[in-house]
């Protein structure tokens, strides 16, 4: 079923034009993404979509009484509640529900109700209705849900006393994703939803939406989780907007394949066009050929022709490289403390960073990893162990706040005051390389936007020629496209790279280790991003058994003969359990599938009208009615009871 579709939808800016001639359709199981440089309308249309805004020509069909839930870049949820009784609020349509249940099975046991007529068949209707709906939202399972949800954007029991007001911005944002996916509206509008998450949560995340049974329109500049998620790509590009089906990949294959379509009609256009002018050029004054020359120049002019592709899709080019070459050994650190005023946030680091290495440092937020890469930097002493460089070693820094930037200052002396001795051509060069040219050289760095001051940052630190380069989420504020550029020069990059990202598809490309930095120390995995989630889940599957090694490398030791019998004893343990349980569940739902049947059979016979004068008879079969809905409510608490013991030992 369409759900919501456009029809030659268009927006202006005064006389410039941000899309025009859009076609969308949305139907109730999409999983779409959109995708498009900065500045290109992505929010526009989703804000147009939500009904937010209205376009300025074209028509949108939306299924009557359709519900939108929409979540915009700069949101966050503002309420003096508590956590949970924010979250709460969701389940209060559901309470009031079954409170009405309730009150209607204590009128239908009433002995003193007519059991006959049309108030008491309204009364069963009404009940059957509530039932189903109640069901059908999950009224007996709500509470655990939204357990389950507050858990996956790291929120636990212990911070459910929290008011949201005191939270913080990233806090209040996933709160407000959490509040929406529960709602469960019948279309989900998400710009840039991975923002403020750490790994862990965006794996959650992905999951989760691959699960959801509603429609999805999402906004997003990582490409892993555009992969994972979508199966279908708008992409907003000079002005119009242009559908691909698949995942992100795809839509690249796809759109690789378009243009080279489209550079082969315009090619074979400008041939024709170049002959078309050669012969009115060489034969217009020619009395013989005039009249030919005439009506080819004619052709000309009325010929509809192609725009270069990607004609205006100016990009981004540069490059990193470094003065000299380093030593082998780049950085070594030795149970290392990172943290501030005495708070270690990360202790027991050992790094052996080696030349060339390119470095990922991952974990969860509020773990210490940029704090890591300021202590190496220098720019925030170590609470405790020792940090060595190797010979030769130069750093650069790249910071994701880009508090290192002077935001008085214009583009152009912000990077030339660095370098004074380079000419202003040079200068200006590189900046045009970075996408700063003409009078945009001289913003000022505060009017810049996030993506814009990413790219001072990186065009200052291409300017150092370092060989050592630590990276704060270089990614962020990126759109696509930068973010593409920038991995291909730090692909090429000669140097050694230490980066912290949570860009997992950036991790992919570039990482030869990843560290995965916690409380206690960092783990090294020999590989990219994808390997370190196999050996983590490897690790996971080791830990099932009991037995986790010291070394996750080829050197990992064998357990000791009293390891592996009790590591079996309690593997079997376990699976005896589990069989319990399942054994325990398939009972109880068996009995819920007999009490439903039994309670279908007695509802339909409670609206038998040649029973209906019969008081006593209805009075039993109330009473059956009842008993058989409190055991339908102990066998549904049962059931609770047992799954969640079960989910606990998986």
């Amino acid at each position: 079923m369409i759900l919501l579709q456009t029809e030659k939808i268009s927006r202006y800016f005064g006389a410039e034009k941000l899309f025009d001639n859009v076609s969308v359709e949305i139907k109730d199981d999409a999983r779409i993404g959109l995708v498009g440089r900065n500045g290109a309308g992505k929010t526009t249309l989703l804000e147009i979509l939500s009904g937010r805004e209205e376009p300025d020509s074209g028509n949108i069909f939306k299924k009557k009484e359709l519900t939108i839930g929409y979540l915009d870049q700069h949101t966050g949820l503002d309420s003096s509640l508590t956590i949970w009784n924010e979250m709460m609020k969701i389940a209060e349509p559901l309470l009031d529900m079954e409170k009405e249940m309730r009150e209607i099975e204590v009128q239908l046991s009433d002995p003193s109700l007519e059991k006959s007529g049309t108030d008491y068949e309204e009364l069963l209707k009404r009940y059957d209705s509530l039932q189903l709906a109640f069901h059908e939202k999950n009224g007996y399972g709500i509470e655990s849900e939204i357990r389950s949800v507050l858990y996956g954007f790291r929120f636990y029991e212990e911070d459910y006393d929290t008011p949201v007001k005191n939270l913080s911005g990233g806090q209040k944002t996933r709160l407000a994703l959490a509040q929406l996916l529960l709602e469960k509206r019948d279309l989900l509008i998400l710009d840039e939803p991975t923002n403020h998450l750490d790994i862990d949560t965006l794996f959650w995340l992905e999951t989760y939406l691959q699960n959801y049974s509603k429609a999805l329109l999402i906004v997003s500049h990582d490409r892993y989780f555009l992969d994972k998620v979508v199966k279908e790509i708008y992409e907003v590009n000079r002005g119009t907007v242009d559908y691909y089906p698949g995942n992100y990949t795809n839509y690249l294959k796809l759109k690789a394949e378009k243009i080279k379509r489209e550079w082969k009609v315009f090619e074979k256009q400008q041939k024709k066009i170049t002959k078309l002018e050669d012969f009115v050029d060489k034969n217009i004054v020619r009395a013989s050929t005039t009249k030919r020359a005439q009506a080819r120049r004619k052709q000309l002019k009325k010929m509809d022709t192609i725009g270069k592709p990607q004609d205006d899709e100016k990009s981004a080019h540069f490059q990193f490289q470094k003065d000299r070459t380093s030593g082998q050994v780049v950085l070594q650190t030795e149970d290392l403390t990172v943290g501030y005023d005495d708070a270690a946030l990360s202790s027991g680091i050992n790094l052996d960073v080696r030349k060339e290495e390119a470095i990922a440092v991952v974990g969860p937020n509020g773990v210490g990893k940029t704090t890591l890469l300021k202590t190496i930097n220098q720019m925030i002493p170590p609470l405790s162990g020792s940090i060595s460089y190797g010979a030769k070693v130069d750093l650069g820094y790249y910071d994701q706040e880009q508090n290192l930037l002077n935001k008085s200052k214009t583009v152009l002396d912000e990077v030339w005051d660095d370098h004074p001795t380079l000419p202003e051509q040079t200068i200006r060069t590189l900046l045009g390389s970075f996408l700063f040219s003409g009078d945009n050289v001289e913003k000022t760095v505060a009017s810049l936007s996030g993506g814009e001051k990413a790219r001072v940052a990186l065009a200052k630190l291409s300017l150092e020629q370092n060989n050592f380069l630590l990276l704060d989420e270089p990614t962020n504020h990126l759109d696509i496209d930068s973010k593409e550029v920038l991995e291909n020069a730090l692909i090429d990059y000669g140097g050694t790279l230490l980066f912290v990202s949570h860009d997992r598809y950036f991790i992919n490309r570039i990482a030869t280790k990843v560290i995965e930095l916690n409380e206690h120390g960092a783990d090294v995995y020999l590989g990219d991003y994808d390997y370190y989630l196999q050996k983590k889940e490897e690790l996971e599957a080791l830990k099932q058994l009991k037995y986790v090694p010291k070394d996750s490398d080829e050197d990992e030791k064998e357990p000791s003969q009293s390891q592996t019998k009790q590591s079996f004893e309690e593997q079997k343990e376990a699976q005896k359990n589990q069989r319990r349980l399942e054994r325990a569940i398939q009972t109880i739902e068996d009995e819920l599938e007999d009490v439903e049947s039994d309670l279908e059979v007695t509802q339909e016979k409670l609206s038998d009208p040649d029973i209906a004068n019969d008081f006593e008879k209805l009075e039993q079969l109330a009473k059956e009615n009842e008993a058989l809905l409190h055991k339908q409510e102990q066998l549904l608490e049962k059931w609770e009871e047992k799954q969640i013991e079960l989910d606990d030992l998986l």
